[in-house]
């Protein structure tokens, strides 16, 4: 009878530690910059954490739909959306000097429309264990987003997320596969 007591605890206690996640949250003393929040009202219902990415629904309606935007401002979005990976080094989250241009464009948007929030999403190529490309797809979502806010854009609108080799862009196995699968990618 205790053995089976024993049996059904562990099996009840083995389930319930696979079904509870753990969250972090940003701590401004961890880092010296302004903090650069894991927006988790980013997740709605149905979605999933895996691998310490958070992972959205088909479905998703982005934040920004609904917003009262100029017919200008519309339009400059749209282009933005069209104009919005930054590529890396291998191994790297240093932020390329060809895509300054392309920040600043993002940034003289996010200033202009307060409202607006972006989600910056970190990738990175298939080498390395899932834990160091999850950690460099931060690094880089982070870098991305720092330089944004050297740029004057407050921290409310940015949200970051890592699915470090998760979601690659081209699935070869060839560098330049690889080439295109490190990246950041600005998410209106």
């Amino acid at each position: 009878m205790l053995n089976k007591f024993v049996l059904c605890f562990s099996a009840g206690l083995l389930l319930t530690m696979g079904l509870t996640g753990c969250a972090t949250k940003n701590d401004e003393s961890a880092n010296d910059g302004p903090a650069i929040v894991e927006d988790p009202s980013i997740v709605e219902n149905g979605d999933s954490l895996e691998n310490g990415a958070i992972v959205v629904g088909d479905d998703y309606a982005s934040p920004n739909d609904g917003l009262d935007l100029t017919k200008e401002q519309r339009a400059q979005l749209q282009a933005l959306k069209q104009d919005n990976i930054i590529y890396f080094a291998f191994d790297s989250e240093a932020i390329p000097t060809n895509y300054v241009s392309l920040l600043e464009a993002h940034a003289d948007f996010l200033r202009g429309a307060s409202k607006v929030t972006i989600i910056i999403e970190g990738h990175t190529d298939e080498r390395g264990t899932p834990e160091y490309n999850i950690a460099l797809g931060e690094r880089r979502a982070r870098a991305v987003a720092q330089y944004l806010l050297n740029l004057g854009v407050p921290a409310q609108q940015i949200s970051i997320v890592s699915y470090g080799e998760e979601k690659p862009q081209l699935f070869e196995h060839n560098e330049n596969a690889w080439k295109k699968n490190r990246r950041a990618v600005i998410s209106y």
